[in-house]
């Protein structure tokens, strides 16, 4: 009986697992076996961090706002603007909030007078 070569489907298969994991180092770049653990440990861990990212950036921007209010006056703090704020209807998030914070100060001086009046 003549030798069977295999089709090229399992070939085109690894060479698109390849292509994914081109970019790491050593045998998690070059083993199959390896490569489709690393595949599966590189995508859990981006889903993963999709989820912190969101997280980091929320505590950045809350943290960002908290020091601006707070160099104004000791008695005004982030959780009493950001209670304000609701209580107003004013429809400003944590990321514009603290994009004003950075960029012009004064505009978040003006937005936290007008609140307390």
């Amino acid at each position: 009986m003549t030798r069977i070569k295999r089709g090229y489907i399992a070939r085109r298969r690894r060479t698109k697992i390849r292509l994914f994991a081109s970019s790491f180092r050593g045998a998690h770049s070059r083993l199959t076996r390896t490569i489709t653990q690393q595949k599966i440990r590189a995508l859990v861990s981006a889903h993963r961090d999709r989820g912190r990212q969101k997280r980091n950036f929320r505590r950045l921007w809350i943290t960002r706002i908290n020091a601006v209010i707070r160099d104004r006056g000791v008695s005004y703090s982030y959780s009493r603007l950001i209670h304000d704020l609701y209580k107003k209807q004013l429809l400003l998030n944590r990321k514009i909030l603290a994009q004003i914070a950075i960029s012009n100060r004064n505009c978040l001086y003006m937005i936290s007078n007008e609140i307390i009046k």
